[in-house]
């Protein structure tokens, strides 16, 4: 059995357990951001009703499992069991098992994930999405604590990281000029979709430092993400570089899961005996004493890096016939995910390269890339109504408020990611395409009928649960305060308003 050794990589138990447990958790998170708003968005009586869009199943040939019918019921349902698999996983269980139990803990949480993001419609248009159902089926093949980590499917799990990475630094450079320049962050901490608590903090440092921080960001996601290949300790270093980036991100803004999912991608490089000569007082501890012994009298399959290793005489490898098999199934898995990676590779040295494009129906072998070009301008959608019966502007006009999106002039912004706020994301994209789409429309009426489900959605209803009598919709830019501003009035926000877009609307709108 010497030969199931070359495929394995005894060195890489942290950096599987990181990958099998936080993938678990964005799933956890993604379940439990669908359990919360799927219902009101995009269910029975939502703002975009699954059932209506049910007869597009057969013609988009879209996997689901509502394609024999949608309710909100089994939603829950699946969502609820989407929750306890995740959980499971997270705490190890199905760890403990034969590789084939968190192989199909894994395959059920990206089936019942897929069955929800092929019916999301445009709540569930998010690059993430996608990313975490590939990052889902790519680490179900990483086996269990009964045998060592694959090499192959740690190797393809690096190639998604590189792809995340590299995409996105590449649809930057060939974006706007605002990144050629190095003068995209005098702009993106304040016009990004949701602001962070620390948003404000980084907007303001010195031009020179944001200059700082976007040479940083080119370095980490168009040079970095190639020692993820490289011998160790070149690779872990590269893997330690791109998690500090991704920090900085989060420290910076919200992004819901996307620089979670590259922080624990990047882990696939990271080699346990680099952590242990680092951080001697937190070795990782085995949980099998037969391949670490054969690991340590190997040197370590993947001791010298991801292509390089050595290979011992190993005594008592658990299970000879099932080593093999399952060395062939991961090999076979890894193979598969190769060959889909080959229309990514084209993508990203096309010169009209895709941004979160899927080449398959089941979403593997994806594209990532996120903000080619960075808005000059916060631009905000300001939802108003009144009791009133005349819609005047002396009217008295109350504001809905988010949770996520920017509202008040004092409030403080609140980090929410890796939790996904799916009706604040599109309404920051409203006033980058058009007010008048269809789910706008149908918010706007369900804020007629004081519709519990959607006002839940919201963090303030300004009528308590009233009817109001008109609404409307306008604008207003948004642009953050100096410090001397800010010591002045206690406002984060400068707020001016511009116009409105949607002229005052009542129920009986509705029918017209």
């Amino acid at each position: 059995m010497d030969w199931v050794l070359w495929f394995s990589a005894p060195d890489y138990e942290l950096a599987r357990i990181v990958l099998q447990r936080g993938v678990a958790a964005l799933y956890f998170v993604a379940f439990l951001s669908s359990l919360n708003q799927f219902p009101a968005l995009l269910g029975e009586n939502g703002l975009l009703p699954v059932p209506d869009f049910g007869s597009a199943f057969h013609r988009l040939r879209r996997p689901t499992l509502f394609r024999w019918g949608y309710s909100d019921r089994l939603l829950r349902w699946m969502c609820a069991g989407g929750l306890v698999i995740s959980g499971l996983i997270i705490l190890g269980i199905p760890q403990l098992g034969p590789p084939w139990i968190p192989l199909i803990a894994f395959l059920v949480l990206w089936a019942l994930y897929m069955s929800i993001v092929n019916v999301g419609q445009t709540f569930y248009g998010f690059g993430w999405e996608m990313l975490l159902l590939e990052a889902g089926f790519t680490v179900a093949f990483l086996g269990s604590d009964q045998s060592p980590p694959p090499t192959a499917m740690l190797l393809v799990t690096a190639w998604l990281a590189f792809r995340l990475e590299f995409g996105a630094g590449m649809i930057k450079i060939r974006g706007g000029q605002e990144w050629r320049d190095l003068t995209a962050l005098y702009y993106h901490h304040e016009t990004q979709p949701m602001p962070g608590p620390l948003s404000r903090q980084f907007h303001l440092l010195p031009k020179p430092l944001h200059k700082v921080e976007v040479v940083g960001n080119h370095f980490a996601q168009l040079v970095v993400p190639f020692f993820l290949f490289a011998p160790q300790p070149l690779a872990t270093i590269a893997a330690a570089v791109v998690v500090v980036t991704q920090l900085w991100l989060i420290l910076s803004g919200n992004f819901a899961w996307l620089n979670w999912s590259a922080i624990v991608l990047a882990c696939s490089a990271v080699s346990d005996r680099v952590v242990n000569a680092v951080f001697p007082f937190m070795p990782v501890q085995y949980s099998s004493e037969s391949w670490a012994v054969a690991a340590s009298r190997s040197g370590g399959v993947w001791s010298g890096g991801l292509f390089a290793g050595g290979l011992g005489e190993p005594t008592g490898y658990p299970g000879d016939v099932f080593s093999w098999i399952w060395a062939l199934v991961s090999l076979a898995a890894a193979v598969f995910l190769a060959v889909l990676g080959y229309q990514p590779l084209k993508n990203l040295f096309s010169r009209r390269q895709l941004m979160n494009a899927a080449f398959n129906r089941w979403m593997l072998g994806n594209t990532y890339g996120a903000f080619g070009s960075v808005t000059k301008r916060r631009v905000e959608i300001v939802v108003e109504g009144t009791l009133d019966d005349d819609p005047s502007d002396d009217a008295d006009w109350r504001e809905y408020r988010f949770k996520g999106k920017p509202g008040e002039a004092e409030r403080l912004p609140r980090q929410w990611a890796p939790y996904h706020l799916r009706l604040d994301w599109l309404m920051w994209f409203l006033p980058l395409r058009t007010v008048h789409e269809e789910w706008f429309y149908a918010f706007l009426f369900k804020l007629l009928e004081a519709d519990p489900a959607t006002l839940r959605l919201l963090r303030a209803d300004p009528f308590n649960g009233e009817r109001p009598r008109w609404i409307r919709v306008r604008n207003a830019l948004y642009e953050f305060s100096s410090r001397e501003r800010f010591r002045e009035t206690h406002e984060r926000w400068e707020i001016t308003p511009l116009r409105v877009l949607i002229r005052p609307i009542e129920l009986r709108d509705v029918a017209a």
